[in-house]
């Protein structure tokens, strides 16, 4: 029942046809017994920053949401970041304070290795192939340190940005192995797909699925469609797949919590 009382949480997304947060998102409120409730809202990139002014001003606004295309730079436009969202300089939430201002959270990788413990596949002294730099992959990748990986490669379309983060995560983890290369998954025992491929038809497929070998565990953050090109045809391979759902069951519990 929406009221006079209920706060308002926009989802920001290009395009948002694909977002599966919302029915998660406000059964987690209603279940805390938090009057909230989140609609996704399609925002252009170059409109972004005036959407989040406008935002700004809303008194009953709880905060917002955020995904892909906008992680990266919503982190900007924020007043202050904390936790996770300060390492990597990426947002996936965005409260807003009494007097305005914006603090931006990041729970995506937090959230994606809950999802992995919870499925059975702990993360720890495995070497894992991640590919992308960008929001979403900069914080499963510094989760994935937290959760203690044997070894943490990071493959990107660009390789300047890979090796960008890769440094930065090897000033955080001064003991952890961090290095950079193909998207070349042979080798290893956990494979994450940390871009936006195969979020669309005829995306190309983020690592050359004939090198995957029997028993890899292959993760998506992508998780719309649920079943994507990349483990679809890694569970034809013989692969354990990870589904990017499983991301956001296992962190809506922690955006409530960050916008109460």
């Amino acid at each position: 029942m929406i009221t006079g009382h209920t706060r308002f949480v926009p989802l920001l997304a290009h395009p948002c046809r694909h977002v599966r947060t919302p029915p998660l998102f406000n059964a987690e409120c209603e279940r805390q017994g938090e009057d909230i409730v989140m609609v996704p809202l399609d925002v252009l990139p170059e409109r972004l920053h005036a959407t989040v002014d406008s935002l700004r001003a809303i008194e009953n606004l709880a905060g917002m949401v955020i995904t892909i295309p906008h992680k990266g730079a919503i982190a900007a436009l924020c007043d202050r970041l904390v936790g996770a969202a300060a390492l990597v300089g990426a947002c996936n939430i965005v409260r807003r304070e009494k007097d305005g201002s914006l603090t931006g959270g990041m729970f995506d990788g937090e959230g994606f290795v809950a999802g992995l413990l919870h499925r059975g596949h702990d993360p720890a002294g495995k070497r894992v192939l991640l590919v992308g730099a960008g929001g979403a992959a900069s914080g499963v990748a510094h989760a994935l340190l937290g959760a203690g990986v044997a070894g943490l490669t990071i493959a990107n379309r660009s390789p300047e940005k890979a090796e960008t983060l890769a440094g930065q995560l090897r000033g955080l983890f001064e003991n952890a192995r961090v290095e950079t290369g193909p998207p070349n998954p042979r080798g290893f025992d956990i494979v994450i797909n940390g871009t936006a491929l195969g979020m669309h038809a005829g995306d190309a497929l983020p690592v050359d699925v004939d090198r995957l070998g029997a028993g890899t565990v292959v993760g998506e953050v992508v998780m719309q469609p649920d079943m994507t090109p990349l483990l679809a045809a890694a569970e034809a391979r013989g692969c354990v797949v990870h589904k990017g759902i499983h991301m956001i069951e296992q962190q809506v519990r922690l955006l409530v919590d960050f916008l109460k």
